[in-house]
């Protein structure tokens, strides 16, 4: 054999590489075990069971315990949330990094939604067209809409197609020049609406896909699969692990919420002074010398549901009756140096405060966020903000928001800013974004990036009584919550036509101002198709998986000991190194693992083990002619590489062609089975021969032949041809 050095190099690297990457889900198997017993203990600490609460209730009791397992779900992920930067692995790695590297389930193994959604476009055309009450227009677009349920074409092709069929000597150009900020002029032809029509619909497919994204990130889903289709307009969504499918179906199908607000500063001496006094509050608090008496409690008879709150990937934190259960059973202990020391400043630990600083005109400047926080203490910070006692420290018309996270920057990943928004008494903004007519990046006087924006009559007056009072203060732009940029105000603003300008980077001001002109884009995502997987089936599905799997595995493992002696321990061997290769380079590659996936792995199983049957059996044939071991293994090996490569090429193509065409499980067990047959042809040829030679070089040789393969086959006489054609008519029947 040539090459050994070589094989055997690949042959370890293959090995360590694929125990590291399946290293990393054992652990977070671990983590997540541990972590679950740790909410369940609590849960036993914190609250009576069911039949201690109601005792004779089968219904209360079985209420209860449906919210016992709510605040149990939510307990173990606020507890997953805050150990994500625990190391894991002897110190190698965190528990987030092994999270990102797991195999990962699919849908169709441990539950969830796979919804598509689909951005609605009609509403776009309409609002650009500032809602005409033409009705050749409106017809055309309901036409289009009619068209596209049966069409793979876009909405906009197709309401241009339908609106030359009512009219084909008309103008569209008349029906956008008013709302386009003269990129439509009233005597442009069609093809240049289209072209404008075309790049608004791009930008807000992007806009709600950015959206959508930043709305599943609060569900709290380890990898999401999201699958936008620009081409069609749909947006493919699988969300694994999910279990409110309510809460999921309402909030992504919700119209984006971009809204203006004035901010807090640390200027202002109430906040100031208002952040001081909620840290003492909570460290009185966590040190029991004062009693929580304002707190919200949990009604355990009754479901409950909480509002979400802003930020980022706490998506479920523990309710604040939790939070006061845990620390109330040390009301009645005795304070102890260490335990004042640990609960020393418990707001201002987490909360890195931002600290004034000089303009160039010698100004001192606030920043708009009042500090920054590790995004995993979102959880615990947010549980003392929502306390009672702590509330009444801060204006009545103050809200907390989280700014958007810098996914891009992995400097700042893990970090996002709190800001102090002021409100309108009623809890509102005093502008929304539907009074905006216009955004797009652009360049300032000086030549910096900058984002032009532009706001009909009536949000031209808001905003200049907005931007008059708050000159050289910062002013907030929210979108659900999430606050997007706090720019400060130079000048008062009194035409409407804005300019926001700072270190942005031009795809940083092309997204904001896609974000801005959202506000008066109404192009929601409506979902046009949904598929739910329980957990039960989830399990199930895994369940029969690993069992026909493992079923599958131990049948050939036994076969090929009764039938080809201790050769068979070499196709074993060959078959244990494909199995570890394939779900490893599946998991190093970032594959998901699903049902089809695993009926791949099992047919996998059956060409590696078809592969060394055809080698030996060939073996076997040189042995009977009266070859010695060595030449009727290197013959063997030589003369079986010819069929071994033959069917191995012909189902790899028929799996190229599945993988290239198909979709969902079909890509799934193509993509399993494309892997599965490079492997085997690896493990079957190479690797197994390496295992024979270094075998036979120490004057040893495998068994090939057993007291049951000698006789079963030796006086086989079957007539393929003369019945071959009753088995072409079985075949058609079958087929």
């Amino acid at each position: 054999m040539q090459l050994k050095g070589l094989v055997r190099f690949f042959a370890i690297a293959l090995t360590l590489i694929c125990l590291y990457q399946l290293s990393f889900t054992w652990f977070v198997r671990n983590h997540e075990s541990e972590m679950d017993q740790k909410a369940a203990l609590w849960l036993k600490a914190s609250y009576p069971s069911p039949e201690v609460k109601y005792p004779g209730n089968k219904e209360l009791q079985a209420d209860y315990a449906d919210t016992l397992a709510e605040v149990k779900k939510e307990r173990l992920q606020r507890l997953l949330d805050s150990t994500k930067d625990v190391k894991l692995a002897f110190g190698l790695t965190t528990y987030r990094s092994a999270k990102e590297k797991e195999l990962m389930l699919g849908l169709d193994l441990q539950g969830g939604m796979a919804v598509t959604m689909e951005v609605g476009l009609d509403g776009l055309i309409k609002s650009l067209a500032n809602y005409t009450k033409d009705p050749a227009f409106n017809k055309a677009i309901e036409n289009a809409v009619a068209r596209k349920a049966n069409s793979g074409a876009d909405l906009i092709t197709l309401f241009i197609e339908e609106f030359k069929k009512i009219n084909a000597d008309a103008k569209l150009a008349p029906f956008f020049a008013s709302r386009s900020s003269n990129a439509v002029k009233i005597d442009d032809s069609n093809a240049k609406v289209e072209d404008y029509l075309r790049k608004q619909g791009i930008a807000a497919f992007n806009n709600t896909y950015r959206i959508l994204r930043t709305r599943i990130d609060r569900f709290g889903v380890a990898s999401p699969n999201i699958n936008p289709d620009p081409a069609k307009g749909i947006i493919s969504i699988e969300l694994a692990g999910v279990t409110d499918k309510e809460r999921v179906r309402s909030y992504l199908q919700s119209t984006a919420n971009l809204q203006f607000f004035e901010v807090y500063t640390l200027e202002n001496k109430d906040v100031q002074s208002g952040l001081v006094a909620a840290d003492k509050t909570i460290e009185d608090f966590l040190n029991g010398t004062t009693a929580n008496t304002k707190s919200v409690a949990v009604d355990t008879a009754k479901k409950t549901s909480t509002a979400p709150a802003a930020k980022t990937d706490t998506a479920k934190t523990a309710t604040v009756s939790s939070l006061a259960t845990d620390t109330n059973k040390s009301a009645t202990a005795k304070s102890d140096t260490s335990k004042i020391k640990s609960n020393a400043n418990p707001i201002l630990r987490l909360l890195q405060v931002n600290q004034p600083y000089q303009a160039e005109n010698g100004r001192t400047i606030f920043p708009a966020a009042i500090g920054y926080i590790q995004s995993k203490d979102t959880g615990t910070l947010n549980d003392y903000l929502r306390m009672e006692s702590v509330k009444t420290k801060f204006p009545s018309n103050l809200v907390f928001m989280y700014g958007k996270a810098e996914l891009e920057d992995p400097k700042f990943a893990n970090v996002l800013t709190l800001y102090a928004i002021k409100t309108l008494d009623n809890g509102q903004a005093e502008l929304e974004g539907d009074h905006i007519s216009g955004a797009s990046q652009d360049y300032d006087e000086r030549g910096r990036v900058a984002i032009k924006m532009n706001m009909d009559k009536i949000g031209s007056n808001i905003w200049a009584k907005m931007t008059t009072r708050n000159v050289g203060k910062p002013l907030a732009i929210v979108l659900d919550n999430f606050v997007y940029s706090a720019p400060n105000v130079n000048d008062p603003i009194t035409t409407g036509n804005s300019q926001i300008s700072g270190s942005y980077t031009i795809k940083e001001a092309k997204d904001l101002s896609e974000i801005l002109e959202s506000g008066k884009l109404p192009a929601p995502a409506k979902i046009v198709q949904e598929q739910q997987v329980g957990p039960t089936l989830g399990k199930e599905s895994v369940k029969g998986g690993i069992m026909s799997f493992g079923i599958a595995f131990i049948v050939i493992f036994a076969l090929m000991l009764l039938y080809f002696n201790t050769g068979g321990w070499v196709a074993n061997i060959a078959l244990i190194l494909n199995l570890l290769f394939t779900i490893g380079v599946l998991s190093a590659l970032g594959f998901t693992l699903t049902a089809p996936g695993i009926a791949g792995l099992v047919l996998t199983i059956g060409m590696a083990v078809d592969t060394n049957v055809i080698i030996f059996e060939r073996i076997k044939e040189e042995l009977s002619r009266g070859k010695n071991y060595a030449t009727a293994v290197s013959d063997g090996y030589r003369r079986s590489l010819s069929p071994v490569l033959d069917a191995h090429v012909t189902t790899l193509l028929t799996a190229i062609i599945l993988a290239y065409f198909g979709l969902g499980p079909v890509l799934g067990f193509a993509t399993t089975q494309i892997i599965g047959i490079l492997l085997s042809l690896f493990c079957g040829i190479l690797v197994s021969r390496l295992i024979t030679d270094w075998y036979t070089n120490k004057n040893r040789h495998f068994e090939y032949f057993t007291s049951i393969s000698r006789g079963v086959f030796k006086h086989a006489a079957y007539k393929f041809i003369e019945y071959r054609k009753y088995a072409y008519v079985l075949s058609g029947v079958i087929l």
